[in-house]
């Protein structure tokens, strides 16, 4: 007997070890300063309680269907080249109210049929080919609505991973980016503890599309120059850009080119990006391609050397280069960059570029003075809450409570050293979890004091009143954890950032509550019945 209860003692002496050590780590000094700095930097608060910043973020999915649409033309116009199929246009009509068509003129009648199979076994069975009743060899190409379905939820999705990446990146600790149920087509983004909000949003909001293309002409000094050189209408399938000195409120004066509209290589052909000193002391962004994409780019530029290539960015000519030589997987971006612009951008290449604009629908900085009161506030309930059940359990158990405090303490110990481990966010709902905890663990042991004093009254010997109270109360005890924490499970699955705190911290007290309310109270009862003289009464 006395020999399991060493073991058992021996068990519990490590638990708590372990669990100090998961709470302060291993501070710097011995100094109550160092532990305090340690014990901070092991437990994450959450936006509530450390401050930061609350976005939600809207995505216009739209964005990703005329993309999509986009690429199908580019598409169509290359298969009816092949094939000998005459057409005067492939475009968009309304790509803002009805992204999701595409509207062919001057197909010859006799080609119609081979036309509609064209479109069929390129665009696939999700495309719809109808003719335009009031204009003969005109078509309307239209997507499935599942399909547009589909393409915006995959667009958001995306949107909501490129965002991470991006954020991740940054080194921003815990944040939550996750789609916001109270819109459609909506991300909420909540980054605590974050320094330079606005270098965060300008991050998550670049779009950062690369491409590659050949340049036709220029530079032109103005947008008029160049399209006075064509008479106003653009050859088929180029398109004018601007150079990067041009601003919003430049008029247009400055560099255009104008450029292939199918790229040679894009931002998905890219394998990595990162930032660069220059031989000339700048900074620039260097890029790798992936296998295809360097076969593609050098199978261009060898092709074309001695012609100008376009690096363009976001829709602006970011550079525009003579090929001197063949060039295989590898480039860079130069430009007016400081080493924090170029990590940036860097960054933004690696991480994909978004598949939608995003507008910013709310903002709120929270600030770490709010965050700090509601620590203040909830540390307070908390204390407040544990010294009320603490005294009562003493008052109305006598030395039994001391039995029941030293397991609440403990408990509490072990549900802080795992959010330590695991490394979980504290927020404020967890805070109320926490509390709830410590009702749940007095629960636990008024069950098993209250079976003991019942077996006492019936004339059972003290051992065995202990014995049958602690088995008898533990199948109610592990039924009343088992139904809190399924529900728990619950509110983690299916709830918010600030719900699945409550249930973390819940769910990991309940679990604690188990070892120290069963098998810790359970010890401390053993050694205080060897103690305890015979014919005594056990102070319950």
């Amino acid at each position: 007997m006395k020999r399991t209860l060493l073991w058992k003692s021996v068990f519990i002496v490590v638990v708590v070890l372990a669990c100090l050590l998961g709470i302060t780590g291993i501070p710097g000094a011995l100094s109550w300063s160092a532990i305090k700095r340690s014990t901070a930097s092991r437990i994450n608060l959450g936006l509530d309680l450390q401050g930061g910043t609350h976005l939600v973020l809207q995505v216009h999915v739209n964005d990703a269907v005329r993309a999509e649409m986009a690429q199908n033309i580019q598409r169509l116009q290359s298969e009816l080249a092949r094939r000998g199929i005459a057409y005067t246009a492939l475009t968009q009509p309304l790509p803002k109210a009805q992204p999701d068509m595409i509207e062919a003129n001057g197909i010859p009648l006799a080609q119609s049929g081979q036309f509609r199979g064209l479109v069929q076994n390129s665009l696939g069975p999700s495309y719809s080919v109808n003719s335009n009743p009031g204009q003969p060899g005109a078509y309307f190409i239209r997507m499935s609505p599942a399909t547009v379905t589909s393409l915006k939820d995959h667009a958001l999705q995306q949107a909501i991973e490129t965002i991470g990446n991006r954020i991740n990146q940054l080194g921003v600790t815990e944040p939550t980016i996750r789609q916001n149920g109270l819109g459609a087509y909506q991300i909420l983004v909540e980054l605590p503890g974050v320094d330079d909000p606005a270098r965060v949003r300008q991050v998550m909001q670049e779009t950062a599309m690369l491409e590659i293309t050949l340049v036709k002409g220029g530079p032109y000094n103005s947008q008029a120059d160049a399209l006075s050189q064509f008479n106003g209408v653009l050859p088929q399938g180029e398109s004018l850009l601007p150079g990067r000195s041009i601003g919003a409120n430049s008029n247009g004066a400055g560099q255009w080119y104008l450029v292939n509209t199918v790229p040679v290589v894009t931002g998905s052909d890219l394998r990595d990006a990162q930032p660069n000193m220059s031989t000339a002391g700048g900074w620039e962004v260097e890029f790798t391609l992936t296998r295809d994409g360097g076969q593609r780019f050098a199978q261009f530029t060898g092709a074309n050397i001695g012609r100008q290539l376009a690096v363009i960015l976001d829709g602006k000519v970011q550079e525009a280069a003579t090929i001197q030589a063949r060039i295989s997987d590898q480039g860079r971006i130069t430009g007016n960059f400081s080493r924090k612009s170029a990590s940036d951008l860097a960054l933004v290449l690696r991480s994909g570029a978004l598949p939608a604009s995003i507008t910013y629908l709310e903002e709120e900085v929270v600030g770490p003075s709010l965050g700090a009161d509601s620590i203040h506030s909830g540390v307070l309930a908390a204390l407040v809450g544990f010294i009320a059940v603490a005294g009562f359990m003493l008052v109305y158990y006598k030395g039994a409570g001391i039995n029941a405090v030293l397991a609440l303490v403990l408990n509490l110990v072990i549900l802080m050293a795992y959010m330590a481990w695991v490394n979980a966010t504290l927020t404020l709902p967890g805070i109320a979890g926490i509390i709830l905890t410590i009702g749940m663990a007095v629960d636990s042991n008024v069950l098993i004091f209250e079976r003991i004093r019942e077996e006492r009254r019936h004339g059972k010997p003290i051992a065995s009143a202990v014995d049958i109270g602690f088995n008898r109360a533990f199948r109610t005890i592990l039924d009343t954890h088992v139904t809190t924490v399924v529900s728990a499970v619950f509110l983690y699955l299916f709830g918010t950032s600030e719900i699945k705190g409550f249930a973390i911290t819940l769910t990991a007290g309940l679990i604690a509550n188990l070892f120290t309310a069963v098998f810790v109270s359970r010890v401390i009862f053993d050694y205080e019945l060897l103690r305890l003289p015979r014919g005594a009464e056990l102070s319950i």
